[in-house]
């Protein structure tokens, strides 16, 4: 039996050498592997991932990627990781790592980085400091996106008024009283669109001030300040003095005043473009405008890619990463496909950017863009503290001091003990 098995060991090793020396690769090696990418991203963003990933896939035989969109996808994956049924590649909202990285959801990618000599500094670095947590990265940046000024050139060409004027908030409140149109009681036409208050963390940094003091120990919120009382002051103006603008104006406008041709002015993201463009809009954009005290600013976000803690095929879904982020075609590519912006700066400086006027702006305004707190807990401060409380201070409910201060009693409460944690 010995002599058997050593002859039949030895016969199937001639035959693999004579495979090898042919040109034919043995069946282990002609296995593809499947990956599957879980992301939140559904609806028309579907198709457009997976006309990227087509490409991936045809690039090569070894690795074959499969979309699949998950509502609450981070929370998901804590379950899949616990049950050892995890995705191998996961598109990453960047926001999220400083809270799920520590309950470890996600893979640290940096012995990959350093033997691949992976040169970070090709992407926007707000977008790399965003997938770190504690010493370690957790992801590559993907996407970025922003928010600038959209404008109707229609509606501001009937009113005189010249987009290249609006630089600083006085300009923007002058152009905003102009393009505003009142018959009687009944707001016909905003000249700005005021109606999300998330956005207080943008005003806030324009006019020098920060949602979070990191100093302290824990965390503290630093929002209840001069400068933030300089927004709340601002959007009174404009609200109850000025009138531009008039709650729930959109409502009935399908939630977009401006995509409705209702509304002149706008801050919006790229991820509006085709949507625009497909409503037959003459629109242009115009960047982030100054704060009281010249400060501009803008708040960056965007997806990465990221591995699951326990990922089964983890060398696999590094190559892929690879792929579409370090290499600067395949960013541009997926732009082409779905509007969304590269984080690689060389994609970014590619012609289908640096020759379009509105992409211009938006690459512009990453160059002066930062992340929102990375420390344990802001995402509650910001939505279950501060969002509310502003909710009530533009409604007319409570004062811009009482609405501060209270959004700062709640918040504190909120780092305080996500630091225990």
């Amino acid at each position: 039996m010995r002599r058997k098995s050593v002859a039949l060991v030895m016969a199937a090793a001639t035959v693999l050498s004579l495979m090898a020396g042919s040109g034919v690769t043995a069946l282990a090696d002609e296995e593809t592997v499947e990956l599957t990418m879980w992301g939140g991203w559904a609806g028309d963003q579907i198709g457009q991932l997976e006309k990227q990933l087509e490409g991936f896939n045809n690039s090569q035989d070894k690795i074959h990627v499969t979309y699949m969109a998950q509502d609450s996808m981070e929370q998901k994956l804590l379950t899949a990781i616990a049950s050892d049924e995890v995705p191998d590649i996961v598109l990453w909202d960047r926001f999220n790592t400083s809270v799920y990285a520590p309950k470890g959801a996600l893979m640290a990618l940096d012995d990959y980085v350093e033997k691949d000599s992976i040169d970070l500094d090709q992407f926007y670095e707000p977008a790399v400091d965003e997938l770190r947590s504690g010493d370690n990265l957790y992801g590559i940046p993907l996407t970025v996106d922003t928010r600038i000024i959209f404008y109707n050139k229609d509606l501001l060409e009937e009113a005189g008024v010249d987009p290249v004027s609006i630089t600083d908030w006085n300009s923007l409140e002058e152009a905003a009283v102009k393009l505003t149109k009142w018959d009687g009681n009944v707001l016909e036409q905003s000249g700005f669109s005021m109606k999300d208050v998330g956005l207080f963390n943008n005003w806030i940094a324009q006019a020098g001030g920060q949602m979070i003091d990191d100093t302290t120990n824990p965390p503290t919120t630093a929002f209840n300040s001069e400068a933030g009382l300089t927004v709340l002051e601002y959007w009174n103006k404009l609200l109850n003095e000025d009138k531009v603008y008039q709650l729930g104006f959109e409502d009935g406008l399908g939630g977009d005043g401006f995509k409705a041709g209702k509304v002149a002015m706008t801050f919006n993201g790229p991820w509006v473009l085709e949507q625009y463009k497909e409503a037959g809009l003459n629109f242009g954009v115009i960047g982030q405008p100054k704060g009281p005290s010249g400060d501009m600013h803008a708040m960056m976000g965007g997806f990465g890619l990221a591995i699951p803690n326990k990922a089964k095929h983890a060398d696999e879904a590094w190559e892929f990463i690879k792929w579409w982020t370090t290499q600067p075609e395949n960013g541009v590519e997926f732009c082409k496909i779905s509007g969304n912006m590269p984080a690689n700066k060389a994609a970014a400086e590619d012609p289908y950017f640096a020759d379009d006027d509105v992409f211009e702006v938006f690459t512009e305004a990453y160059t002066y863009a930062g992340i929102r707190s990375k420390v344990l807990g802001y995402s509650d401060v910001e939505g279950l503290a501060l969002i509310p409380q502003l909710q009530k201070y533009v409604a007319g409910e409570i004062s811009a001091e009482e609405a501060l201060a209270n959004a700062q009693s709640q918040g504190d409460s909120i780092l305080a003990e996500a630091a225990q944690q």
